[in-house]
């Protein structure tokens, strides 16, 4: 079975043929163009997938097309309710799909689709119960039941980057305070990163910084381990946020493995074992309970389009 993906970004839309082994075929790029309507950007993205199917003669080999994208997303009846990266708004995607494709057509949260591809084809296919986060300019999160995506009541549940980590914390910019993105996203650790820096123009940090040109998720963790002990308690306060948030999944859902990705996923043991060691601590929330494996994504760039298409292939 051959099935197409797309997962669509807050700038670019990706999309290939994958089949029923997770092989993803010649991927394609649609830039979207800022301030395109919501309608001409799925219009052009209907005649792309038109032209891909054609160009590559899988007319009669393609049995669907998924849809990871952002946002809210009304599964049931396939529309984007709102998506604030894209602006979008009630948007009917499958309805302007079938219009053009005779084809099946299913939509899912883009966090949600990258979760399935994981759970699938990558670090959580022995597990039938599998959280996933992503740790980037948000904290995403994508929740796998039994093999099945949990969405919530009209697929509006399942955001765990929004749950209260620290209460009357730091204004989120979905207008609660405290969420756990405001600690353990990407783009928290580089808020953490640069207090850090401001407060100690010594530190390695520093150096890391002229080399990237920039701060970076990677500034503390490079400088960590380089011994500089300013960046080690960057990291270190990093990882409680993070472990914080873990250690309430795993109390809530238990599930069998939290798979993490994004950028500072790519730092691997070196983030893993601090993190292990933070949960193995407080005993994953209570002693004697079972542990929750924990590991980096396997799969990465391409978990959007494979678990999308996952949607099609019913794997």
């Amino acid at each position: 079975m051959i099935a197409i993906g797309i997962d669509i970004g807050g700038t670019s839309i990706k999309y290939a043929a994958v089949d029923s082994t997770g092989k993803v075929f010649d991927k394609e790029v649609q830039e979207i163009i800022s301030g395109e309507s919501q309608e001409v950007t799925i219009k052009k993205l209907i005649n792309n997938i038109k032209d891909y199917i054609s160009k590559y003669n899988l007319s009669d080999k393609v049995s669907g097309i998924g849809l990871g994208i952002p946002g809210s997303i009304d599964t049931n009846e396939g529309v984007v309710t709102y998506s604030n990266n894209l602006n979008w708004k009630e948007l009917h995607v499958v309805d302007l799909f079938k219009k053009e494709i005779s084809l099946p057509v299913k939509i899912t949260n883009d966090a949600n689709a990258a979760a399935l591809g994981e759970k699938v084809f990558g670090a959580g296919k022995k597990y039938k119960d599998v959280v996933m986060i992503t740790l980037g300019t948000g904290v995403g999160s994508g929740i796998i039941i039994d093999g099945k995506i949990y969405e919530g009541l009209k697929g509006k549940g399942a955001e765990i980057g929004h749950s209260t980590l620290v209460v009357n914390g730091l204004d989120c910019t979905c207008g609660r305070k405290g969420c756990f993105e405001m600690y353990a996203s990407a783009t928290a650790l580089i808020r953490q990163t640069k207090e850090a820096m401001d407060l100690d123009k010594a530190s390695l940090m520093w150096e890391e910084f002229k080399q990237q040109g920039k701060v970076s998720g990677r500034t503390a963790f490079n400088a960590s381990k380089k011994g500089d002990e300013t960046a080690i308690k960057v990291v270190d306060n990093y990882v409680m946020y993070l472990s914080e948030g873990l250690l309430n999944i795993c109390n809530i859902f238990r599930p069998e493995c939290i798979v993490l990705s994004g950028g500072i996923a790519n730092q691997g043991d070196y983030l893993l074992d601090k993190v292990k060691a933070y949960c193995k601590k407080y005993d994953y929330g209570y002693p004697n309970s079972p542990v929750t494996e924990i590991k980096v994504a396997e799969i990465g760039y391409d978990s959007g389009i494979i678990g999308a298409a996952c949607l099609i292939l019913n794997l």
